[in-house]
């Protein structure tokens, strides 16, 4: 049996999430921050404009110890810069019916310690991590 529109549509969205998020997490690796997205984040920040802002809010959020020793913008910038190397696209989706804000949601800790990617680094080591 084939599959409707609808379905390819939503396999082709959750295929874009998934690429997204593997994106993300592996800037977050390449960086060292022992932090990991999920589905669940993804959305929170949905309402937020902008990539450069949803990962602002969610580190002002989950992990305001990193603002210590670098700013908002720049962690945005860093993490932003290796997401898009690895996937340059952003995610056009905006969360349906919630209001456009600065805040992310709480989220649960991810446990768990991956290997680190061989990447070389090109922005200093983060402090505190």
């Amino acid at each position: 049996m084939n599959a409707s529109p609808f379905d390819a549509s939503d396999l082709a969205l959750d295929a874009e999430v998934q690429a997204q998020l593997c994106a993300y997490n592996a800037a977050f690796d390449e960086l060292g921050l022992r932090f990991r997205w999920d589905v669940h984040t993804l959305a929170s920040l949905a309402a937020i404009e902008g990539e450069r802002e949803q990962i602002a809010a969610y580190i002002e959020a989950h992990h305001a110890h990193l603002l210590n020793a670098y700013s908002a913008a720049f962690l945005s910038e860093a993490i932003l810069e290796k997401k898009r190397l690895r996937y340059p696209a952003c995610l056009l989706i905006r969360a349906a019916g919630v209001p456009s804000t600065n805040r992310a949601l709480p989220q649960h800790a991810a446990s768990g310690r991956r290997e680190r990617l061989s990447f070389e680094m090109e922005v200093p080591a983060l402090a505190g991590i």
